[in-house]
């Protein structure tokens, strides 16, 4: 996993850390919806061993309960024998299941002929013969609709083919890509790295929220200019010790001239300007 995000010792949050925090963020978030992804599968793998042990006793309820109807058979047959030989009153049970078994199968055969054909076939190939217009024009061959002809068994070749060599390409792939892939972390390893970059995505949120409040950025910045207010005043002190004795006396003295100089060059530099543009 990637290292934690660390600011410089000493410094406030400064605005300009806030795209590396995102990018941080936009590492994180897709690592950790994989993982999450992973442990769901492994989750529901459990759940599938689960499920499959209660489809197995479910199998055994079936099986006893077979068995039941077929003690209740017996038990009818055996009631029946009381007035009649026990071989008639079997044939009397069995003819009367076969009269059911005959019912339903002529009412279930009845229905499905109604329903035939289960497909709506003539507006299958209608929709396939307009797709066709669409786009040949007036070149599309319909015979290529017909199962019977050469060209619906051409058509209908060539697409195997290109359906085969695609599955084939997919498994290559699919191949090629379950080869260079690390082996699956077991359930421990997902859950230890979940915790640990959700621990990371905490900090990360908690330096994104720092780095977003406009209170902190502005203590940050009067914190900055209050520095280099300080700065200057130490500079300028500096530069107030290095000057002669007396030279702010002179300069306060002769103020008017130093201002009525200033002033007849920015005149003289704006007439040199005018007069170079014509």
């Amino acid at each position: 996993m990637s290292g934690r995000h660390r600011g410089k010792s000493g410094m406030g949050p400064g605005i300009g850390a806030l795209p590396r925090t995102l990018k941080l963020a936009g590492r994180l978030v897709p690592r950790q919806l994989n993982d999450e992804i992973h442990l769901a599968k492994l989750e529901l793998k459990e759940k599938g061993v689960k499920l499959g042990l209660a489809g197995a006793f479910v199998g055994v309820a079936l099986v006893f309960a077979l068995l039941l109807v077929v003690a209740l058979v017996v038990a009818a047959i055996l009631g029946l024998a009381t007035v009649m030989p026990g071989w008639l009153a079997a044939l009397v049970v069995s003819a009367a299941f076969l009269l059911v078994i005959a019912i339903g199968g002529l009412v279930a055969f009845g229905q499905f002929k109604k329903a035939q054909p289960l497909l709506p076939a003539e507006t299958i190939r209608g929709l396939k013969h307009d797709l066709g217009v669409l786009k040949e024009g007036s070149d599309f061959d319909a015979s290529i609709l017909d199962p019977d002809s050469e060209a619906y068994k051409a058509a209908k070749a060539a697409k195997a083919e290109a359906a085969r060599k695609a599955k084939e390409e997919a498994a290559a792939k699919e191949e090629a890509r379950h080869r260079d892939e690390p082996p699956a972390p077991d359930k421990d390893e997902l859950l230890r790295r979940l915790q640990q970059r959700r621990e990371h995505l905490a900090g990360v949120r908690d330096q994104l929220g720092s780095e977003l409040d406009f209170k902190t950025q502005g203590r940050f910045f009067q914190d900055l200019a209050q520095e280099k207010i300080d700065d200057g005043r130490k500079l300028a002190g500096d530069l107030g010790k290095r000057l002669p004795d007396g030279l702010s006396e002179r300069v306060a003295g002769r103020w008017k001239e130093i201002l009525a100089f200033v002033a007849s060059t920015a005149v003289l530099v704006v007439g040199l300007r005018r007069l170079f543009r014509k």
